[in-house]
């Protein structure tokens, strides 16, 4: 998991990834769990998706990496204008965008993150300036389940 996840918190992810993560993420399951045998039939059988995660009781990989992601937001909105990190977190480019799609920003998943948890249309950099309520929201975001 660490080495899957070095630096995820300040990479913006699309939804092509995350599924990518979780397919990852099944393979692996899978081959720790290894394939059940039928009781009446006697044959091997793979173990499905559903299956895999009723035995892994540990959050999935989306959880751990959006809570992960919430927590580095937070303290990087308790730095302060000045620093370079908070700019580039909030800052908005300066040039010309391409034509096309806006490419989704890392304020952009925190703010999906935290509307997954019922406080999309808050002010998070404010929010986040109270540790004990944003590590709640954190805890909060860690444990849904994503199907």
């Amino acid at each position: 998991m660490p080495v899957v996840l070095y630096g995820f918190e300040t990479w913006s992810s699309t939804r092509r990834e995350e599924s990518k993560l979780r397919v990852f993420e099944n393979i692996v399951l899978s081959r720790i769990f290894g394939p059940r045998r039928e009781e009446v039939t006697g044959e091997w059988r793979r173990l499905q998706n559903e299956e895999l995660n009723d035995l892994y009781s540990l959050p999935n990989i989306l959880r751990v990496i959006k809570s992960r992601r919430m927590r580095w937001a937070g303290h990087v909105a308790r730095m302060g204008e000045e620093r370079g990190v908070y700019r580039v977190l909030v800052g908005k480019p300066e040039e010309r965008r391409p034509l096309g799609r806006p490419r989704r920003r890392c304020v952009d998943n925190i703010r999906l993150d935290l509307q997954e948890v019922g406080c999309g249309y808050m002010n998070w950099i404010g929010l986040a300036q109270d540790r004990d309520r944003w590590r709640t929201l954190v805890s909060a975001v860690m444990n849904l389940r994503v199907p």
